[in-house]
């Protein structure tokens, strides 16, 4: 069985997720499954709970510009974007920092990064000592888990512990891709391509 824990229970949440533990919570957008950042046994981990290794990379979620910065390379073009859309319901693969270890990236040159439009889960991240790796609550090949009964009956006692709340817009966030000159929309979301390209003007 998972640990249910409610919001005002933050603080332990946040010791859980130090000590390496698996844990889904609401965000703005859909549960999230999250582990604490730069602890390779913890990501081995969160993969294992999803049911089988991800190919590809598990985005990084970060509490604020400080945190972004420091796994992620920023260019003009990023500054306006963050200051239009974030926090938002947007994930902006950029290139990462030297520090960041290869493991974190699956060995890409990239990273995906995402800063939600949550205070429960941003003030999470910054208890935990943040950043954090993040994917969605859910089984490999399932539906993503948008409710709390959705997420423990995909997963509980796969996960060590879960935070009972309601999510933001229930849809998965916009993914862009900022590495090169032209920005790429990777994956649509509730933030479109003509949003981000009047932000840019």
């Amino acid at each position: 069985m998972s640990i249910v824990f409610n919001k005002e229970q933050i603080d332990e949440v946040a010791e859980e997720l130090r000590k390496g533990k698996v844990i889904a919570f609401p965000t703005d957008t859909v549960y999230g499954l999250g582990v604490h950042y730069f602890d390779e046994k913890a990501l081995e981990r969160l993969k294992n709970t999803k049911g089988r290794p991800e190919n590809k990379p598990i985005p990084t979620m970060v509490a604020n510009l400080e945190q972004l910065a420091a796994v992620a390379e920023i260019t003009p073009a990023i500054e306006k974007i963050v200051a239009a859309f974030l926090p938002g319901a947007l994930t902006l693969v950029m290139k990462k920092k030297a520090n960041v270890p290869s493991y974190a990236t699956n060995g890409l040159d990239t990273i995906g990064v995402r800063m939600p439009d949550d205070p429960f889960v941003l003030s999470l991240i910054e208890k935990s000592g943040g950043p954090m790796f993040v994917t969605s609550a859910n089984r490999s090949g399932e539906p993503t888990g948008t409710t709390f009964e959705e997420v423990m009956a995909q997963l509980d006692g796969r996960m060590d512990g879960i935070v009972k709340g309601t999510c933001g817009c229930l849809n998965a966030s916009t993914i862009i891709d900022v590495t090169g000159d032209q920005i790429k929309v990777l994956r649509e979301g509730p933030i479109s391509k003509e949003d981000i390209e009047k932000a840019l003007q």
